[in-house]
């Protein structure tokens, strides 16, 4: 095998491929030797040659065949086998040069493809971060990261710190525009990050309410022509300015944005002549503001801006205008699907699966909540042109219902009723009001339900309970699950006393609508009733979680600590009272009668006189304090609350007296007689007075001694002989009542009869000590309500005010009702 060598081509180791080759010739197959002596033996089947080099395919040592040692021939082509080697050259595979391969192989070298006989890799150059070039780029990086870093503060409301951030973030990038100018690359400034730094500050600017030096931000960034379409930062201008209440320069700074911007941009167009007309109404220009409204209107309808044109109208007072604004309100599209769309069809699960993940997504929120505010705008609309638009509030009302009614919104038609009947209440029309209601007896369940509610709150508040609890019970029957209508027959047996069904009411009321704080409110009052502290006081430390500034709730908890004999929690709730409503007088009173009881007096009295203060008809707190006052050795200043007594109560003689001894006490004798004097003249049968007067002239040496003191003996005589009559009257009375019962019925009524009419007229005659006129005291009834007086033990309805929040601030009440 040392003289086989494989035949190497010197010039083209490629060549001859394209040469016709004989072996293929299938016609000459019979006359190959080799080829019959293939077929015929086990030539064919021969194991595959070794390679004596790695890559090649041809081994050193010779093969044994049938026909003995054989030697590789060249093809008949004569070019070399692949892989051969020939005089110590290594050929390279065919056409795979790209793989490593190399025509040049010495041999006994090794295959290495991937070059991994040569090490690893060395390590990267390291960037050189003192060229201008990579100081430029990480100078922009950090400006960038600024910017980013106050967006995010603003984000979360750090307002200071993205003020801050954005103050940094222009340092930095003016500092980046003079190392450009260094670096000799002026041309290639960044203009877009210069524009973001810009931007950026005048935002954060704005929100911090420093608005000079946003306006000065805006400003250098719209007069650069460098900067494309920052004409439209105008409307940020404007917004300030509007802020400012600059209306006129408001004005300008819109229209101005508004020529800036193409036709293209439709949308924005139509929100700045929005932004227009609202500003033109804060300036009182409705004929502009209308101009505006209609355009848009005619444009791109929408229901906002058909409400604020139906304000106009109603401003200026254009009722054919006002109607034919409100029927465009309630044609204007929502773009929204119809609610059966979310409605699962029986058949098909994958749709049904498909619309249980819709239907409560963020799209369908939308939707409902546009839906919301266009019956909200409606509805207003409705009530404030109704009494408008028509003679009388009443015919407006059935156009606006009528107009309803034939247009996509009909079911706020019967909303629409049940607020004129609202109305009737407002103009204190209660019989209009009730025949309104009482139409909707035969509507649908849901209205029938709310009318009947409001109904039962009516004559509730008129103190008639049984037609109050027919109208509950009806409204009961038309839905169940109505909490209004379970705290109205909660409030009706309420008042009958059956404080245990009423508990029953208000707590279904509570599993219906969990967070209905008028049932929990009346539930407490029930439980107080009998005599259930603890669930009560649970309750109400319920209701003060929901409703943490209810003065009403905070009392009632400090009653029930009173109740409970903790005066010392009872102190603490009363204090949180007058946190809430600080001149309340009854809450001032009750905390120092707490005060008192405790042996607190300087506490009490500063409690008491707060009172005085803010209410001086309180006969109570009046008594106290001219009590503390005598007890303290200051009569003088206790005169000065007896006096007002007598002006509060001028048929109690009691507080007359009490001014006299005042003075008697201080030492003014003089003014003490001539204060017993006028009393006497009021009240000559009032034995007191007299025997002061007695004592005070025997004192003070006068004539007058004599005639009082037989004035007292009169009037002493007439006082036992006035109890002889009455005891005598009363014995005859109850003799009567023994004979009648020994005796027959006719009998004993006709003996008892004269005695009964002697005791009624003892009865109703005075007392020694008082006068005629004060044989039956009336107190004068002050005008004063008390918030937190006894009026706050009655229960509360079960209706609900709710406040519209509209343009107008208009109070209304909804479909249920609560007192006023």
């Amino acid at each position: 095998m040392e003289n086989v060598h494989l035949a190497v081509e010197e010039e083209d180791i490629y060549s001859g491929y394209n040469d016709y080759n004989p072996t293929f010739d299938s016609e000459e197959l019979e006359n190959d030797v080799g080829f019959q002596q293939a077929v015929r033996t086990s030539h064919g089947r021969r194991p595959p040659m070794t390679a004596k080099f790695p890559g090649t395919a041809i081994g050193a040592r010779p093969l044994a065949t049938a026909f003995g040692a054989r030697i590789p021939l060249a093809s008949s082509m004569g070019r070399p086998m692949t892989g051969a080697v020939q005089d110590g050259a290594a050929r390279p595979m065919t056409a795979v040069r790209a793989a490593g391969y190399t025509s040049s192989l010495t041999r006994g070298s090794t295959f290495d493809p991937l070059g991994q006989s040569k090490g690893p890799a060395p390590p990267l150059e390291g960037k050189n971060e003192d060229t201008p070039e990579e100081k430029i780029k990480i100078l922009e990086k950090k400006v960038n990261d600024l910017i980013e870093e106050s967006c995010m503060a603003q984000s979360i409301g750090a307002l200071q710190l993205a003020l801050e951030k954005a103050k940094e973030a222009g340092r930095k990038e003016r500092a980046l525009v003079r190392q450009r100018e260094q670096s000799g690359n002026a041309e290639h400034i960044n203009l877009d990050l210069t524009y973001s730094v810009l931007l950026n500050l005048a935002n954060q600017y704005a929100n911090n309410e420093m608005y000079p030096e946003a306006l000065n931000s805006y400003q250098v960034i719209v007069k650069n022509k460098m900067f494309s379409n920052a004409g439209r930062l105008k409307v940020n201008m404007a917004n300030i300015y509007v802020k400012q209440k600059s209306y006129p320069k408001a004005i300008k700074f819109y229209r101005m944005a508004l020529d800036q911007i193409s036709n293209a941009h439709k949308e924005l167009r139509i929100k700045i002549m929005q932004d227009i007309g609202v500003v033109f109404v804060r300036m009182g220009q409705y004929s502009d503001a209308i101009t505006s409204f209609e355009h848009i209107m005619s444009e791109s309808p929408n229901i906002k801006t058909g409400f604020n044109l139906i304000l106009c109208y109603y401003a200026i007072g254009d009722r054919e205008r006002m109607k034919k604004a409100f029927q465009k309100l309630i044609s204007v599209p929502l773009g929204i699907d119809d609610e059966d769309k979310y409605i699962p069809s029986n058949d098909d699960n994958d749709s049904n699966m498909v619309i249980e993940a819709i239907k409560n997504d963020k799209l369908h929120q939308m939707e409902r909540n546009l839906k919301v505010l266009a019956e909200k705008y409606i509805m207003t609309a409705a009530k404030l042109i109704a009494p408008a638009i028509e003679t009388s509030f009443a015919t407006g009302f059935d156009w606006c219902v009528d107009i309803v009614k034939s247009s996509q919104y009909i079911e706020l038609a019967n909303d629409l009723e049940i607020n004129k009947a609202i109305t009737y209440l407002r103009q204190k029309d209660f019989n209009q009001a009730v025949e309104t209601l009482k139409t909707f007896e035969k509507k649908d369940s849901r209205v029938k339900s709310a009318a009947a509610t409001n109904l039962s709150f009516l004559y509730f508040l008129e103190k008639d309970y049984d037609q109050a609890d027919r109208y509950a019970d009806l409204a009961m029957t038309a839905d169940r699950y109505n909490p209004a209508a379970l705290i109205n027959k909660g409030n009706t047996v309420f008042v009958k006393q059956d404080y245990e069904k009423a508990a029953e009411f208000y707590k279904e009321a509570l599993r219906n609508d969990s967070s209905c704080t008028e049932a929990l409110y009346n539930l407490g009052l029930t439980y107080k009733k009998l005599s259930r502290l603890d669930e009560a006081l649970d309750c109400f430390l319920k209701l003060h979680a929901i409703l943490r500034n209810s003065a009403q709730v905070m009392y009632q908890l400090a009653n029930l600590y009173e109740l409970l004999e903790d005066p010392q929690q009872a102190i603490e709730w009363l204090i949180q009272v007058l946190s809430v409503t600080h001149t309340d007088p009854q809450a001032l009173a009750k905390l120092g009668e707490l005060y008192d009881s405790e042996g607190d007096k300087s506490q009490a009295f500063q409690y008491y006189y707060e009172s005085f203060r803010y209410y001086p008809s309180n006969i109570d707190v009046i008594e106290w304090l001219g009590a503390y006052y005598i007890e303290t050795q200051f009569c003088e200043k206790a005169i000065q609350f007896f006096e007002r007594a007598t002006l509060i109560q001028p048929t109690q003689v009691k507080w007359q007296l009490m001014v006299a001894s005042c003075y008697r006490r201080s030492g003014n004798y003089q003014k003490a007689l001539e204060t017993y004097k006028d009393i006497h003249r009021k009240f000559p049968e009032n034995v007191e007075c007299l025997r002061f007067l007695v004592r005070l002239c025997t004192d003070m040496g006068l004539n007058e001694v004599q005639e009082y003191a037989t004035k007292l003996k009169k009037v002493e005589k007439m006082k036992e002989i006035r109890e002889q009559r009455v005891k005598s009257g009363r014995e005859s009375s109850s003799r009567g009542r023994r004979e009648g019962n020994a005796g027959s019925a006719d009998g004993a009524h006709g003996s008892s009869t004269k005695g009964e009419r002697l005791s009624a007229k003892m009865r109703s005659l005075p007392g020694s000590n008082e006068p005629y006129e004060a044989s039956s005291p009336k107190e004068i009834d002050a005008s004063y309500v008390d918030p937190l007086g006894p009026q706050m033990e009655r229960p509360k309805t079960g209706a609900k005010r709710r406040v519209e929040d509209d343009d107008f601030a208009d109070e209304e009440l909804g479909d249920d009702l609560l007192p006023e």
